[in-house]
């Protein structure tokens, strides 16, 4: 689903959900974020935090004497805060339990919670309080690969490899999978120089290739996304883990070798269409812009905008 229709209606429910809430003891001193008030008595203390869209988030892992609880004593305290908080009128609740904790995940799944993603030490689950069916947003569905298409003008040439993993000998660009909070041009950067040893800069998003229901990711969807890479260094140093084959090869050969991938085989083409008559062309470049959140950016890919669009006095 689009954020933008996402949003839309739970900002909506966000609303409904003000307009009844019982405001005491909902939040700290500050009038910002706070904590509920405390549970009713013989239960554990299961205080969660308020977030800005009307719903609480619980961290098992914030919260003390939890190794001393058993699971019937979690699922009572639990119950009672679930009660507190439709009392306040609160829409949703996330339940972050670390994994040496997750005998509470049965208690919190009779009480209604469901799974909403997992890491590698803990997982979340999920509670709607909010009317009608849920609207909370799903975990990440897709995984994203990068590919570094390095290509030194001045030789015509580009630097290719044959994966030690694939079944036929095709050849492709190197590449691999971008890493949590890594930019796409710094994982084709990273990729590249570790499967070849060749140091290089990046210059543009070439192509992005979308598909779902994949094998390779789960069965979920993926995106696979090859960029312009510029040589900084030429001597090749394999990594025999990955690759069992690497090497400089002209561009016109491999725009007509015929064991390449498809993708390979069409994006030597945009190459050679850029190569031939300018890459601004073929080129999606990249600008960083301030986001919204405080101290954070984002990058944007598209055209080069010439100029004299940038700054139209009384435009955005």
């Amino acid at each position: 689903m689009s954020p933008l229709l996402f949003w839309g209606p739970w900002r909506l429910a966000l609303a409904r959900a003000r307009q009844t809430r019982l405001l005491a003891g909902s939040w700290g001193t500050s009038g910002g974020q706070g904590y509920t008030q405390d549970p009713p008595v013989g239960t554990c203390d299961l205080r969660g935090e308020l977030d800005r869209f009307g719903g609480v988030s619980l961290n098992l892992a914030r919260l003390g004497a939890l190794d001393r609880l058993d699971a019937a004593a979690f699922q009572k305290g639990l119950q009672a805060a679930i009660q507190q908080w439709r009392s306040e009128g609160r829409i949703a609740v996330w339940l972050h339990i670390p994994i040496l904790q997750s005998r509470f995940i049965a208690p919190a799944a009779s009480l209604g919670f469901c799974f909403h993603h997992a890491k590698s030490d803990s997982s979340t689950l999920t509670l709607w309080l909010g009317e009608g069916p849920s609207r909370l947003p799903g975990y990440a569905t897709h995984q994203v690969g990068v590919g570094g298409a390095v290509f030194d003008e001045s030789t015509r040439k580009i630097l290719v490899v044959q994966d030690r993993n694939q079944l036929k000998n095709m050849w492709t660009f190197p590449g691999g999978m971008s890493e949590p909070g890594e930019d796409i041009g710094d994982t084709a950067v990273r990729e590249v120089f570790e499967e070849t040893g060749i140091k290089s800069e990046f210059k543009s998003l070439l192509s992005i290739r979308q598909q779902h229901a994949n094998p390779g990711a789960f069965g979920k969807s993926d995106m696979y996304i090859i960029c312009r890479l510029q040589p900084c260094s030429f001597t090749i140093n394999i990594c025999q883990h990955e690759c069992s084959r690497c090497e400089w090869m002209d561009l016109n050969d491999l725009v007509k070798a015929k064991n390449t991938t498809p993708v390979t085989s069409r994006v030597a083409r945009l190459l050679l269409y850029g190569y031939r008559e300018g890459f601004d062309k073929i080129d999606l470049t990249m600008e960083e812009f301030q986001a919204v959140h405080t101290g954070l950016f984002y990058k944007l890919f598209h055209k080069e905008l010439p100029a004299n669009y940038k700054t139209i006095p009384g435009m955005y």
